[in-house]
């Protein structure tokens, strides 16, 4: 799952980066909203945390060009204004909810984690599936003529994302800007290699590959 930081604290920034990514998380940072809205233009994320008060374009700015550019991503308002006013005018500019600093990073996760099953939910079912894998989201898991597979994290969320973007063909960068940070700079070929990885234990010898590739274009996985 990938998020988009959007915080203009430096050092909280930072801290809640380190936060994210030890618990599993692709984050992209930025410290105003108009930073964040030039990443939407180039990558795809499950959910966003947005700080309010910020420099050059501030958070109800943001959430509002996010929603009237039909960005449907759940936003998490980060935020030392606390009353109600404040609260309701986050909301109804489209904000799914809402925490006041200082917080605890462990309530912090928590709403992130509640965030992501409504998205779960929002889909017309938390299994799927596609010729012989089953694909659990709500525990993501990955089953293959019911028995489970162990994909790695990285692994997982490539398979997941080809499986969410079902018949729609991702090229190698859609897949790295969802799956990675944005500056990552790892091997160039990382791609191939998880989908090879995917592949051997997903696929069966008589069948053809679940994940076809698309020559020049990238990687789908169709089910017409």
């Amino acid at each position: 799952m990938k998020i988009l930081l959007v915080e203009d604290e430096k050092d909280l920034n930072r801290s809640i980066t380190k936060l994210l990514k030890k618990n599993n998380f692709s984050v992209d940072s930025a410290f105003d909203g108009q930073e964040a809205l030039d990443y939407l233009d180039y990558s795809e994320y499950d959910v966003i945390i947005l700080d309010i008060m910020m420099p050059n374009m501030n958070g109800y700015t943001f959430i509002e060009h996010m929603r009237k550019r039909n960005f449907t991503i759940p936003v998490l308002m980060l935020t030392a204004k606390d009353s109600l006013e404040d609260k309701i005018k986050g909301l109804d500019l489209g904000a799914d909810d809402y925490l006041v600093k200082p917080f605890e990073f462990q309530e912090l996760l928590a709403r992130i984690r509640a965030l992501l099953r409504r998205l779960n939910r929002s889909h017309t079912t938390n299994v799927v599936t596609i010729q012989h894998i089953t694909i659990d989201f709500s525990t993501k898991s990955v089953f293959k003529k019911q028995e489970i597979v162990d994909l790695t994290a990285k692994e997982y969320e490539v398979f997941e994302y080809l499986v969410r973007n079902v018949n729609h063909i991702k090229d190698k960068e859609q897949i790295r800007q969802h799956v990675w940070d944005f500056d990552y700079e790892g091997e160039s070929n990382i791609i191939e290699v998880i989908i090879k990885n995917i592949r051997r234990k997903l696929d069966l010898e008589d069948k053809p590959s679940i994940i076809q590739t698309k020559r020049g274009v990238g990687y789908v996985i169709r089910t017409k």
